[in-house]
């Protein structure tokens, strides 16, 4: 017999959405913008990225999960900053698992999501040593704001109770999860 989802009732909410979450254009843009400083806070971090990323300058990337789109563009400088709406994409990733439960629970395990890759291989080679490569500290990050003893603290708290919810997930996960090949 399958395990069930913890969680039926937040499930079936998802898989019976009536729709597309339609946020104005300018949550969107600012929505993006933050992604961005934060994705360009964690490659200052790693000058080796940098280094990769500032070899493919110019080039764009598109990233979509169900009706969400995000694209940037490498920086001469190998950081990332907004695509124009009328730039063609050099690479596409797009994640056709449209439940994000699956999909968090998938990450839960520790595993990448299924991707479809579309475009110019070099750069979807060097996007993938950067996702596999590149971290954020955020005890670091965490520690220039309060110290770093009440940081560590923190931080272990924080992996402890992440690693309680993976191994629950890892417990409770059904045997051929959704969208899986049968």
């Amino acid at each position: 017999m399958a395990n069930q989802s913890p969680f039926p009732a937040l499930e079936d909410f998802v898989r019976n959405f009536p729709g597309p979450l339609a946020l104005p254009p300018w949550a969107v843009e600012e929505s993006h913008r933050r992604i961005l400083l934060l994705l360009n806070h964690v490659l200052m971090q790693e000058p080796v990225a940098m280094e990769r990323l500032a070899r493919h300058r110019g080039q764009v990337i598109l990233a979509q999960w169900r009706e969400f789109s995000f694209q940037v563009r490498a920086t001469p400088a190998g950081l990332l900053d907004v695509a124009g709406a009328d730039m063609q994409a050099d690479l596409t990733l797009t994640v056709p698992e449209a439940s994000p439960l699956a999909l968090a629970q998938a990450l839960l395990r520790g595993e990448k999501p299924p991707v479809r890759i579309a475009g110019d291989v070099q750069l979807a080679a060097e996007v993938n040593w950067l996702v596999d490569h590149v971290r954020w500290d955020l005890e670091e990050d965490l520690s220039r704001i309060m110290g770093d003893a009440p940081a560590h603290a923190l931080a272990q708290v924080v992996g402890a109770a992440l690693q309680t919810l993976k191994d629950f997930v890892r417990r409770n996960a059904p045997a051929n999860p959704p969208g899986a090949a049968q």
